[in-house]
Parts: structure tokens; C-alpha cells; sequence
């Protein structure tokens, strides 16, 4: 199976762009495997199949698949990089886009020099949507890692994030303490875990340990749910800048049920063709 690819990455942040607008494609776990592994095939954080839309009046459907070859619900860098991927190929030629995925509707606007404005939605706070175990849902919860209490917040943004404040987020413990987090019995589908260092009440630094990716350079769905644990403990304002090692993202909300606004860059990499054969 000879399959036609595009490479993007968002901060670093990178991925398989496959589309099945143009080439019939049937991909199984392990061809995910094989194609997000970066000795044995062509390398990714997430795979990220583009699709036909499901409703008239939506462009395009997209699946996000882990490394594992298991579907996520939502990447936001990878979703910035699938909108722009559509709009540059002339597949979907219009700067407003509305995509679907298994979290939701997605609405886009393809900004100059590479930047997408991403409409993610509201954030999802009540314990049984991130899904999160919890007796009620709080500002803060603590939870029990090796005897030791961390405190968190716990916000799904169309798949679960847990979010720690540190004092210096190089310092951090993120690939121990993040994949302990990650896989405790109270995340039932386990989580993406957020480091963040607040520099002041516009701007903050971020990493992030990503569920079956280890630590990815960026994560937009991370920065979105940093930014509403960051405003719901007081410590941010509506607009905040994340920052990880390759640049930075902007996010916007205003509380409540009012959407999160990313704005963000994507890159394409490079094109490429790779046979599968099992």
C-alpha cells in the first residue's frame, strides 16, 4: 500500500498528514504504529487522517491518532496544521474552514505567515466529561502520587488535562511526576499533564507530558487548559501568551462557556510517499 503523506509540525509539535479526499487509504493500529515510529517509518507525535466531511455543512472530517495507534479526541496544534494543510493543497480552498472530529465541530481561520486561529470550544470542567474521579468538581484537587499530595486542576479540552503550577518549569519533573499523573486510576482514559510557570498575569511557560507520547515540545490543547486553570485560580487575564521551546501560543477566553481562541503557527515540513506492507 503506497500512501502519500505530508510532514507538519506546530512549535515542534509534529505530524503524518494523511488525506483521504484524493487517495483511498485503510490504515489499522500497526500501520499508525509503523508510521509514527521514528526509526522504523517516517517519525510523528500523532498521525492525523483527513476525511470527507461527515455533514454538508461541514469541509472536512479528521481522525488524530497517537503514536500507540490509538484515536484521540483533539490536538490542537495537530488541527491547526490539518486546516492549513487543506487550505496550501488547494484541497479546500477558503481561509474560513469548518472541520469535524470525534470531539466536536472545529472552526478555523487560516491567518498570513502560517498563523490558524483555532475556535476550540468551551473547556469541559465536571469530573465525569474529562473523565476525571471526583466526588464534585473544584478549582483544585489533590491527588495522591507516591505518598506525596499534588494539587491540580482537571480540564478537558476534547481529551483530559491535568495542570500543575511549578516555580520554574525547567526544573520540573515532567517525564517522572507527568507519567505518574498521566496513569493514575483517577483518570480513567489517563491524561495529558501540564507544567506551567506563570511569568505574569499575560504570559506563561509550559511543558507538557502527553498520554502514550511522553513529552511533546508543545501542546495546544495543553496551552487552553492551562490558560483556564491559570484564570479560574486568579492568576491570569483573558489573554495570555504560552510559551514552549519553539515559540509561543496565543490564547483568549473569557470565562464561563465562551470559547477558547488559539492562535498559533504550522509548518510543512516536507512531502513524501511510504509503502506499508503487512
Amino acid at each position: 500500500m503506497l500512501i502519500r503523506f505530508s510532514k507538519m509540525h506546530g512549535l515542534g509539535n509534529d505530524f503524518v498528514i494523511i488525506e483521504r479526499l484524493s487517495q483511498t487509504v485503510r490504515l489499522q493500529s500497526q500501520h499508525i504504529q509503523r508510521i509514527a515510529d521514528r526509526h522504523l517509518g517516517i517519525g510523528c507525535d500523532q498521525v492525523i487522517l483527513i476525511e470527507p466531511p461527515i455533514y454538508p455543512d461541514a469541509d472536512f472530517f479528521y481522525k488524530n491518532f497517537n503514536a500507540n495507534g490509538l484515536e484521540i479526541g483533539q490536538c490542537g496544534n495537530g488541527a491547526r496544521c490539518a486546516a492549513r494543510f487543506v487550505y496550501e493543497q488547494g484541497l479546500i480552498p477558503k481561509t474560513q474552514l469548518v472541520a469535524d472530529c470525534i470531539s466536536g465541530r472545529v472552526h478555523f481561520n487560516i491567518e498570513d505567515e502560517g498563523q490558524v486561529t483555532v475556535n476550540m470550544g468551551p473547556a469541559r470542567l465536571r469530573p465525569s466529561e474529562i473523565p476525571f474521579k471526583a466526588e464534585s468538581q473544584a478549582l483544585r484537587y489533590e491527588l495522591n502520587v507516591d505518598g506525596a499530595k499534588i494539587e491540580m486542576a482537571a480540564v478537558s479540552m476534547g481529551n483530559p488535562h491535568a495542570v500543575l503550577q511549578v516555580a520554574d518549569v525547567h526544573a520540573a519533573p515532567v517525564l517522572e511526576l507527568g507519567a505518574k499523573i498521566s496513569h493514575h486510576s483517577r483518570f480513567p482514559e489517563q491524561a495529558n499533564v501540564g507544567f506551567m510557570e506563570v511569568k505574569s498575569r499575560e504570559h506563561i511557560r509550559l511543558r507538557v507530558y502527553e498520554r502514550a507520547a511522553g513529552e511533546t515540545l508543545a501542546c495546544g490543547t495543553g496551552a487552553c487548559a492551562a490558560v483556564v486553570a491559570g484564570q479560574l485560580w486568579g492568576l491570569l487575564n483573558h489573554q495570555v501568551r504560552v510559551e514552549f521551546i519553539h515559540g509561543s501560543l496565543l490564547i483568549e477566553w473569557k470565562g464561563g462557556n465562551s470559547p477558547i481562541y488559539m492562535t498559533g503557527p504550522s509548518h510543512l515540513s516536507f512531502f513524501g510517499k511510504i509503502f506499508l506492507n503487512f
